[in-house]
């Protein structure tokens, strides 16, 4: 029997639309049919995860478990949930559910094991709540991976750049972000990756010319994978732009 995914969205509404588009952009398929039956549940109105995490603001963990016992009620046999920072209370929603949830984080450390076995550390491009709760750090270590986190200055110009996509800005100026960068290349990390689900959107947005990991893209595979489907191999994956 075919399998269904859900998706716990709107942790912001356009990062649960690119991965709705990559996992039907991605997956092997003639018809309409053979296509992954997929419910989405895209709740903007889940508490703002930075203000809990930064600033004493309402915690989203009882929302984020209704969320997904509401999936897993409609059907879902999986769940997703494309929002990096929404991870730091993976452990909390999986309790309460009795279906399998694909924890993007640990996908992508996976990911970069495979595909860049010699990798020991990766920079991290995130929100201010994912640095401070250091749930990359967590997951990346039994893998021997090291974390590089920007500078608390450089921190600020990433969150800009999320800001902007949240808000619709067409046109940003990069001469910070660049800075992020070349700051990240001097502590010789090895692989990019965009820990939040924003920046995949900003770097093809503002066309960001730089080689990284999308774990949006990671997980879209792997939930493919899951469900008994195949990836389409004509397609760029986790992977893009080289600089």
């Amino acid at each position: 029997m075919a399998k269904t995914i859900g998706i716990l969205g709107g942790m912001g509404p356009l990062a649960t639309v690119d991965m709705f588009h990559k996992i039907v952009s991605l997956t092997e398929a003639n018809s309409d049919q053979d296509h992954i039956h997929i419910i989405i549940e895209n709740n903007p109105g889940i508490p703002n995860r930075l203000d809990f995490l930064l600033r004493d603001g309402e915690n989203p963990e009882k929302e984020l478990i209704q969320l997904a016992i509401k999936l897993e009620l409609m059907g879902a046999d999986v769940l997703i949930m494309p929002c990096n920072t929404a991870h730091y209370f993976y452990d909390a929603i999986k309790k309460h559910i009795g279906i399998d949830f694909i924890n993007m984080i640990d996908e992508t450390a996976k990911e970069i094991k495979k595909t860049s076995p010699s990798c020991k550390k990766i920079g991290l491009l995130a929100t201010k709540g994912t640095y401070r709760t250091g749930i990359f750090e967590k997951v990346f270590a039994p893998y021997e991976i090291e974390v590089i986190i920007p500078d608390i200055e450089d921190q600020q110009y990433i969150a800009d750049l999320i800001l902007a996509v949240k808000v619709g800005q067409t046109t940003f100026d990069l001469t910070n972000i660049h800075h992020v960068l070349d700051n990240l290349k001097s502590k010789h990390m090895d692989v990019l990756v965009l820990g939040c689900t924003e920046l995949p959107i900003a770097f093809q947005m503002f066309d960001i010319n730089e080689k990284f990991i999308d774990p949006t893209t990671v997980l879209a595979c792997s939930v493919i994978r899951y469900t008994g489907k195949k990836v389409r191999n004509n397609l760029k994956r986790a992977t893009s732009k080289e600089s």
